[in-house]
């Protein structure tokens, strides 16, 4: 669903500290736009969009665009398991409390896993895409956000 900008909500603060032990401020990247994925590691159309993800970071990420996952349920060995075996390469905050999902103003609903969100480069929800995203379909929705800073 993409949003147009005039129908976008407030500003959304995304924190957290990583399965890394590096903290994440989503206010720190605003400027560029920020693709979140809400996903964990035996949820099947998570395992299933996980390519794409990898596909949509490597090429995006050159221009500017940022990357988080937020994981609902694992723990570090099996959240680094997945994103070994799909070689995704940005960060994820671990959330099994849900308050990172919380923090998101209602733009994903707890149990819709997987769920992307594009920020545009003011924080703002431009497009959420509920269920396994396709390269296709976050690469036209990256496409229209970047293009709004041209």
């Amino acid at each position: 669903m993409e949003i147009p900008p005039e129908g976008r909500a407030a500003s959304l603060e995304i924190r957290g500290t990583t399965y890394g032990g590096d903290d994440f401020d989503s206010t720190a990247l605003r400027g560029a736009p920020l693709v979140i994925n809400v996903w964990y590691a035996s949820c099947p159309p998570c395992r299933v969009e996980a390519p794409a993800l990898k596909a949509v970071h490597s090429e995006y990420g050159s221009q500017g665009v940022e990357f988080v996952g937020v994981n609902t349920r694992d723990k570090a060995g099996p959240a680094a398991a997945f994103e070994k075996t799909f070689g995704i390469t940005y960060p994820s905050i671990p959330d099994p409390d849900g308050v990172v999902i919380t923090s998101m103003d209602g733009s994903v609903s707890p149990n819709a896993v997987p769920t992307t969100l594009i920020l545009d480069a003011e924080g703002r929800v431009a497009a959420r895409i509920t269920g396994a995203a396709d390269q296709s379909t976050l690469e036209s929705l990256l496409d229209a956000v970047l293009a709004e800073g041209a």
